[in-house]
């Protein structure tokens, strides 16, 4: 089978200019089969062997960033993409690829949603980086727009790859029995939300790595949430002029009962041990399995570099013979499902709906978004609450009614009902 994937890529940050980038150069350089059995895909590598991948286009808000982007894949495959940059590349993009397969969108999390719909209009698949976006409204014109379009949208949720969470789901929550409680936690480097996003005041920690989680959590058991309550912190960030949250936790109730405690933060020191500090533990009515994925085991220091952690699991080189290296982990692998998925549609002819079990759907990634909405503006009320000395009453609901804000305070004082909808469709 032959053809061609065409792909651009918008945002070429942290994650777009490493991992989607090297990514993208291994696919051109050696296309798709090569990385199927690590997803469990392999019986598709015959057919899609022949497959070629283009990165066509790569596009920042700098020309500075979109040029050196440019000529890194150059450097990695000898091919340059053509850059764009600008406030809205995209749009430029799309009219000079009308044939373009994958828009991968790894711009901040609140200028998805506009990058995402465009290229649905034009019949674009899309590869999004998680969040899809942050409000639930927005999710549900994405989930319509995907399906009236008959496109994908894969959500990168890469930590349900890791081959540790690969044994929880597929065999250690089986022996632990029914979930009854569990914690999940990562924290970032001060310098993401100091210096590397210049967009922390319009995000948190919990809406920008908590998704990992939450998404994890339902990849275990497909158990929607059914309420939840948050509280967020600020201190350290406010004193380097950042009006943001240092730190926000989450705790989520699911519909087979199970608790979940969500904790984020990025303000961890620059001299702590590892690139992140990240786990989760479950106890069910029969055991309890724990997580580390800081700490796997791996531990190093030199003089004048102190003591320090690698996740050799995300994403390693692996040395090819004439020196030059295959970039592969977890990390990767949420980008194969989701291209593999269009290869399927665009080569074999299977609907939307056959490949749908293969990689994180939009409509999962719409139940990650109703929490990061609803912890947001509950988030928000606590906070405000505290700092009155009223403590932090306020809660929200899920159902078949929508999301329900549950705030006694208002209440109290007078000034309104208990309850307030927020969003009137069910989760």
């Amino acid at each position: 089978m032959e053809g061609t994937i065409k792909i651009a890529l918008v945002g070429a940050g942290m994650f777009g200019g490493d991992v989607h980038a090297r990514a993208y150069a291994d696919l051109q350089r050696a296309g798709i089969a090569a990385q199927l059995g690590r997803v469990g895909l392999d019986e598709w590598s015959r057919q899609l062997a022949g497959i070629k991948f283009e990165l066509v286009a790569v596009a920042t808000r700098s020309e500075k960033s979109a040029k050196l982007a440019q000529e890194n894949f150059r450097k990695w495959t000898g091919f340059e993409p053509k850059a764009y940059f600008g406030a809205t590349p995209w749009h430029d993009i799309l009219r000079d690829f009308p044939d373009l397969d994958v828009m991968a969108v790894a711009t901040p999390d609140n200028l998805h949603t506009e990058v995402v719909l465009a290229a649905l209009d034009k019949g674009v698949h899309v590869m999004t980086e998680k969040p899809m976006c942050l409000s639930i409204q927005e999710a549900d014109q994405i989930v319509e727009r995907a399906r009236t379009k008959n496109r994908i949208v894969a959500v990168d949720m890469h930590k349900r790859y890791d081959p540790d969470h690969l044994r929880i789901r597929d065999d250690i929550q089986n022996r632990i029995g029914a979930p009854l409680y569990g914690t999940a936690y990562l924290e970032e480097p001060l310098e993401v939300s100091l210096s590397t996003f210049k967009w922390a005041e319009q995000s948190d920690p919990f809406s920008y790595v908590g998704p990992h989680w939450t998404d994890l959590i339902y990849s275990y058991y497909k158990s929607k949430p059914v309420s939840l309550t948050a509280v967020g912190q600020k201190k350290r960030l406010i004193r380097s002029g950042i009006n943001a949250y240092d730190a926000v936790q989450v705790r989520v109730e699911f519909e087979n009962g199970m608790s979940i405690n969500f904790h984020n933060n990025w303000i961890t020191p620059a001299d702590f041990e590892g690139p992140v500090n990240q786990g989760h533990e479950i106890v069910g009515a029969d055991g309890k399995v724990e997580s580390d994925q800081q700490y796997r085991g791996f531990r190093f220091w030199n003089q004048g570099g102190g003591s320090r952690t690698s996740n050799n699991h995300f994403t390693r080189d692996v040395k090819r013979p004439d020196g030059s290296k295959v970039y592969v982990g977890y990390g990767v692998d949420s980008l194969t499902v989701g291209l593999v998925a269009v290869c399927r549609m665009k080569f074999l002819n299977e609907t939307r709906e056959a490949v749908a079990s293969i990689y994180p759907t939009a409509e999962e990634g719409r139940i990650t978004v109703a929490i990061v909405h609803a912890a947001a503006v509950v988030r928000d009320l606590n906070f405000k609450y505290l700092a009155e000395g009223k403590g932090a009453p306020v809660t929200a609901r899920f159902g078949a009614d929508g999301i329900t804000i549950v705030d006694p305070t208002r209440a109290a004082e007078g000034t309104a009902g208990v309850f307030r909808r927020i969003y009137d469709r069910p989760i």
